[in-house]
């Protein structure tokens, strides 16, 4: 391999300053790209700018893996949108109101809704948010926590389910950096065994159920409840919440639960009766079954979604397929980016960037921090851009082959790039499910960004010491002590910027004053 030196550094170093400089991560991989083909095509940038088209652009998307991935998350676009604007989300949150007289059980079965509408993002906030708030607001709990534990059952549930797009999407980024090195273990296998290791995701996701049932609050969420509980005002006064963008409708008694339980059965059905008939799990399947029978199983499901909604008399098929389409459309941007992620990846094994980098890591950096500084790393980048599949596209095709060759554990160094691209879309004020979840709130986007980050530098801080222990030893029991150390921060977060808030039923509020308005 042609040695590049120092130049191999700029396509991901143009790629990080961009995106920092724009915040715009589309652009910001572009010129990445762009960058890379000009010092191949030594220094001539008309010809680089015809290469980066023809021989990283095209060639990325027209490859049987990589097409097959695009079609894929084309199709789970359609699904995504058929169930998010078909309405049933409102009658399982209603179902559950029957059940919840405190507020903290209030705040779980918001957390229990999050879990289980899992399948989108940004559907978590748009479906459960305008169902919960006004129950939120009975029972005195803030928008303000309303829109955190929107945000931290969002992308921190998506990023650990690996047949949605975000699995596929990241499953094809490690497949891209696996062959190159001979790493025979496939993108399945890599994603689960890295599972235990998201510590960030996880460690958010604890802290939801740890936060309402120990009442304990700190920082300016604490203010908030205060406000809240005290007050009976759920945002400050002089507060903008924002609106949905969309109408996501009424809770109505034809949109019913089956809508949405009935093809996530039948999904998984597929998906798995497939995989079976292929000797799954005894025997190794093919990359091309898995997103094959993937791809049927949204397919059908969408289809049977698509025939419920219909024969319920909540749409007219024009509309659910308009939906669907339009599903598929919304799509465009994340295969964009998916397509620059990979171009940014080959570009940089052209060049010889991770291999550079190794030379210079060689003797200098102690394998066990790799995954710490990896972590970090992505953390700043992904606050400072707002997007996580960004972060993940200029991470992942240098932290899979640094780790590989300097003896750090691999699958620690993959949930660390996870880690750190999803603190920046959990709490980047800039991030699309930061904006969602303060719409499906009704909250304050500032107000939800300044009570959110307390909470998600304690994940993030109870992450790092975690990655450091996991870089050192592999062992998927740092896990334990992730959650042991968020614990304690809640604690010693009480103890020096908030207090402990009453778990108050509905009786007790109706007790409470009400502030004049």
């Amino acid at each position: 391999m042609e040695s590049y030196g120092f130049l191999s550094l700029l396509p991901p170093i143009v790629a990080i300053v961009i995106a920092f400089w724009l915040r715009n991560v589309l652009i910001a991989l572009f010129l990445g790209v762009y960058t890379g083909a000009i010092i191949l095509m030594d220094g001539n940038p008309f010809t680089a700018l015809t290469s980066t088209i023809r021989d990283f652009i095209f060639h990325q998307a027209s490859g049987g893996y990589n097409s097959s991935m695009m079609v894929l998350m084309t199709f789970i676009g359609g699904f995504v949108a058929v169930m998010t604007r078909s309405g049933a989300g409102a009658s399982f949150a209603n179902r559950a109101l029957k059940l919840l007289p405190t507020r903290a059980r209030v705040q779980v079965a918001t957390w229990i809704g999050g879990l289980i509408i899992f399948f989108t993002d940004s559907g978590n906030s748009l479906i459960l948010g305008p169902i919960f708030q006004p129950l939120a607001d009975k029972m005195r709990i803030s928008r303000e926590k309303l829109a955190w534990i929107l945000d931290a059952t969002a992308s921190p549930v998506c990023i650990l389910v690996p047949v949605i797009g975000w699995g596929i999407y990241i499953m094809g980024l490690i497949h891209k950096e696996y062959v190159p090195l001979g790493i025979t273990e496939s993108e399945w296998t890599a994603f689960m065994k890295a599972l235990p290791f998201q510590f960030y995701a996880l460690t958010t996701l604890a802290m939801v159920p740890l936060v309402a049932l120990l009442g304990r609050e700190y920082g300016p969420m604490y203010k908030a409840e205060k406000r809240t509980i005290e007050l009976g005002l759920p945002t400050w006064p002089d507060a903008k919440p924002l609106r949905l963008p969309i109408d996501v409708g009424e809770a109505s008694s034809r949109a019913t639960m089956d809508i949405i339980l009935l093809p996530l059965i039948v999904l998984f059905a597929i998906f798995f009766g497939i995989l079976i008939y292929y000797g799954f799990p005894v025997k190794k399947v093919p990359g091309i079954v898995l997103r094959t029978a993937l791809t049927t199983g949204y397919l059908v499901g969408a289809v049977l979604a698509m025939f419920l909604i219909v024969s319920k008399g909540v749409k007219d098929f024009s509309e659910v397929f308009a939906d669907y389409v339009g599903g598929m459309k919304e799509m465009v941007f994340i295969l964009a980016i998916l397509v620059l992620a990979w171009s940014i990846g080959s570009v940089c094994k052209k060049l010889g960037t991770a291999h550079y980098i190794i030379q210079l890591a060689q003797g200098t950096i102690p394998p066990w921090s790799i995954p710490v500084i990896i972590f970090i790393t992505g953390a700043v980048i992904s606050f400072a851009t707002g997007t996580s599949w960004g972060t993940f596209a200029i991470l992942m095709p240098l932290a899979i082959p640094i780790a590989y060759k300097l003896g750090a554990p691999v699958h620690v160094s993959i949930a660390a790039v996870l880690s750190g691209g999803l603190f920046g879309d959990h709490c980047s004020p800039i991030s699309d499910t930061t904006i969602l979840a303060s719409m499906g709130a009704a909250c304050d986007l500032i107000d939800h960004v300044k009570t959110q980050v307390y909470y998600g530098l304690t994940a993030a801080a109870a992450s790092a010491v975690s990655y450091i222990v996991a870089g050192a030893t592999g062992s998927a029991s740092s896990l334990i002590l992730a959650i042991i150390l968020v614990t304690l921060f809640i604690y010693v977060g009480t103890k020096l910027w908030g207090s402990k808030v009453p778990n108050l039923t509905f009786n007790d509020i109706e007790k409470l004053p009400t502030e004049s308005k």
